[in-house]
């Protein structure tokens, strides 16, 4: 059994198959996915899917690319209420910093007061976290350092072995995408080789970078067992063994 543990359901690529996709999942071997939100609305949806799908939980959270309008005190609460409101909820996601896009002191100073923010109320509510990393290693160490009580992932890892080995020590686990299958992926593969089983995890991000062979078209949790038939290559163990056990460490994480 397969967990695909980072899957945007509520993207608008889905309108089209939504409930036919999710429904066939455990049968082409997914028999659990994670559905992350990025603003109150996408966390909405990612609740009413995990109830409505067994197979499917849900996490809630600001992503660092959609904190535009946000009152940190008013929407924080809500946020809250939404993360107390279904048992289906396992964490808080997707949460972070993103320095691609935003280059700007102030622009970077409000990503970092919502992230801890959202920290403070994953480690109220005893939640993991899912942590967006985009060119902003350093400073995200800085910000999970922090709040040493809390634990999580940072999922489409893209740090260093050196970053992976500090992020391990805290307790946090990294998850791969489809990235990991493509050419250029050279330091993925160095930090999954660095990096025991037990502390990985598998992802698709759908519907986005889709794996080997199927890049350039929408991803979804059917590809997932790329990310797993990878790993197997690298670490030279079989595919069974990685396929249960990203699906344990997973399962651990999120209380599942």
């Amino acid at each position: 059994m397969l967990f695909d543990t980072h899957a945007h359901y509520d993207d608008a690529q889905f309108d089209g198959d939504r409930d036919a996709l999710l429904s066939s999942l455990p049968e082409n071997g997914v028999g659990l996915v994670l559905n992350p939100g990025c603003d109150l609305e996408s966390s909405r949806k990612a609740v009413s899917y995990a109830q409505a799908y067994p197979h499917v939980y849900a996490a809630v959270g600001f992503h660092p690319e959609n904190l535009e309008g946000v009152e940190g005190t008013r929407d924080l609460a809500a946020l809250e209420t939404l993360a107390r409101s279904s048992p289906r909820v396992r964490a808080i996601g997707e949460i972070g910093l993103d320095y691609y896009w935003v280059k700007d002191v102030e622009g970077r100073r409000a990503q970092a007061e919502i992230f801890r923010a959202q920290m403070r109320l994953a480690g109220r509510l005893g939640l993991p976290v899912i942590i967006h990393d985009r060119e902003a290693h350093l400073d995200s160490l800085t910000i999970v350092e922090q709040y040493p009580k809390v634990r999580g992932v940072f999922h489409c890892y893209s740090g260093s072995v050196e970053l992976a080995k500090r992020l391990l020590d805290l307790g946090y686990l990294l998850s791969f995408t489809g990235v990991l299958t493509y050419k250029n992926a050279r330091k993925a593969v160095e930090v999954v080789r660095a990096t025991p089983l037990d502390r990985l995890m598998i992802e698709t991000d759908a519907p986005y970078m889709a794996p080997v062979p199927y890049r350039g078209k929408r991803n979804s949790s059917l590809y997932v067992y790329r990310m797993a038939e990878a790993i197997a290559e690298i670490k030279d163990l079989p595919l069974e063994t990685v396929i249960a056990q990203t699906t344990e460490n997973g399962k651990r994480l999120f209380g599942i």
